[in-house]
């Protein structure tokens, strides 16, 4: 195994998760190095919990006063299976604490991650880093000696070096104050495996002192990884291959999921199955079975927002011409969820016009509410917005998901929330599964089918065993399939 960095390869053996990498003294004068998290969003309560775990004392920072006080009250603001445990015990165990307070913060830690959004600009297609700024500013202005500041948002290539010049502004020269990158890998859902068996780390650095600190940050994962003998590569690089990672991986997944879908497009039209043409393709090692699953599409916080920044950020850099093709997996994506709502008219016999189709006077039962199971986000969730579409077309919409019902109801309140499967199914005219909880998986075609009006059924994920339910009497629809 060996660690890659830009122009120099370091060899080292076998038996080593990492390379020797020569040891520095946080300036804390602390044993390890005490860190911080900025934002404890998703990506920093998540860290700053997982961090502590593996042994390190730990602060996590946000402005959210009430966020800051459900943390420090053993309370997880998302759902993330496992993490609750974690919180709670390493709060016991006096190594985490979570603070509203920056200049206590900045005095706490020798590394620190800022793992605030970056969501996309209200005015175009490009990242809004006002977050970034706001947060690396304000710890910088509190700085009293030498400390890491490293980027964990996924942001524009460029923004290290922008991050550079704001702590360069902000503090003064003597405290040596360094920035580095190292972007997160985390998928909802398995965030808590992600962050303490990451199946890689990669860090953007400028000095051996700054690639020794985040060595020491790092230690209790590789640490893991040796006493499960397993090996996580790491890749020493440049601020901008390190911030290009992240985006690039995203991109790519996103074509992946979107080619299966275009595929899909060409089964309905051609009369075939994409769920046996994927399983096909798959077994070719070269292209691999995962993210092959057609179905309503991708969405969440990362992926779509991050494909359009990479965009437009190709863009200003004069490399435009070299992600096109991104616009059209864009395009894609957000096809498959109209193309729910056409189904759903096939199924109840309603013809679309030039405004699409009028569903008024049925109802329909959207089982899935968040971007994928095992969370409770619904930010760019496919499933809320073809809710939100069929609801506009007129339908009595009746929404269950076993997690995000409560953010669900915030985000489009115009809809009917149910507490059950039962209540969401009873009376239905349709039925369109459109997030693959477990679930909705294994539940019982024929128990279902006692309590609709109609047995029909749009399966938005291909999730479900086409045969049983046909043979419970169930009009099936699946996307891609015959």
């Amino acid at each position: 195994m060996r660690a890659e960095k830009t122009g120099v390869t370091i060899p080292y053996p076998n038996t080593q998760p990492v390379p020797a990498i020569a040891a520095v003294t946080p300036p804390s004068g602390a044993a390890r190095p005490r860190v911080t998290f900025l934002g404890t969003g998703y990506l920093g309560a998540t860290y700053a919990i997982c961090y502590a775990e593996l042994g390190y004392e730990v602060l996590g920072y946000d402005v959210d006063a009430d966020k800051i006080a459900k943390l420090n009250a053993g309370e997880v603001p998302i759902h993330e299976p496992g993490l609750d445990e974690l919180l709670r015990r390493n709060l016991a165990a006096g190594r985490l604490r979570f603070s509203t307070d920056i200049a206590e913060t900045a005095e706490f830690g020798d590394v620190h991650f800022i793992c605030v959004g970056t969501p996309q600009r209200a005015d175009g297609m490009g990242a809004d880093l006002s977050y970034v700024e706001a947060s690396v500013t304000s710890l910088a202005q509190h700085l009293t000696r030498k400390a890491l500041i490293v980027g964990k948002s996924t942001v524009p290539v460029g923004t290290a070096e922008w991050v550079e010049q704001l702590v360069g502004k902000h503090t003064p020269a003597d405290l040596g104050v360094e920035v580095a990158w190292s972007p997160e890998f985390l998928q909802e859902g398995f965030a808590v495996d992600d962050v303490l068996r990451p199946n890689r780390i990669v860090v953007g650095v400028k000095s051996e002192w700054a690639n020794g600190m985040l060595y020491a940050a790092h230690k209790g994962v590789f640490d893991l990884a040796a006493t499960e003998d397993r090996e996580v590569p790491l890749v020493v690089t440049d601020f901008a291959t390190a911030e290009l990672v992240k985006v690039a991986a995203n991109a790519f997944l996103a074509t992946k999921i979107s080619f299966i879908n275009a595929m899909a497009e060409v089964c309905e039209a051609a009369g075939g199955d994409v769920t046996q043409l994927a399983r096909s393709i798959g077994y070719d090692p070269r292209i691999g079975n995962r993210f092959l699953q057609a179905g309503l599409g991708f969405g969440g916080a990362c992926l779509p927002k991050d494909i359009r920044a990479f965009q437009a950020r190709a863009q200003e850099l004069g490399a435009g011409e070299a992600l096109r093709f991104l616009h059209e997996v864009d395009l894609i994506n957000l096809r498959r969820r109209t193309r729910v709502v056409q189904l759903a008219a096939e199924l109840l016999g309603r013809r679309s016009g030039p405004a699409g189709p009028d569903l008024s006077g049925t109802r329909i039962a959207v089982l899935g509410a968040t971007f994928k199971p095992n969370t409770d986000d619904v930010r760019d969730a496919p499933a809320l917005a073809v809710a939100s579409l069929l609801g506009k077309a007129g339908a009595d919409v009746h929404v269950f998901d076993p997690q995000g019902t409560e953010n669900a109801r915030r985000a489009v309140p115009e809809l009917t929330y149910e507490e059950t499967v039962t209540d969401a199914v009873s009376g239905a005219d349709l039925v369109c599964v459109l997030t693959e909880w477990a679930e909705f998986r294994n539940a019982d075609p024929v128990a279902l089918g006692e309590l609709v009006q109609g047995r029909r059924v749009v399966d938005g994920r291909n999730c479900l065993d086409s045969t049983l339910w046909t043979q419970a009497g169930w009009e099936y629809r699946g996307m891609g399939r015959p």
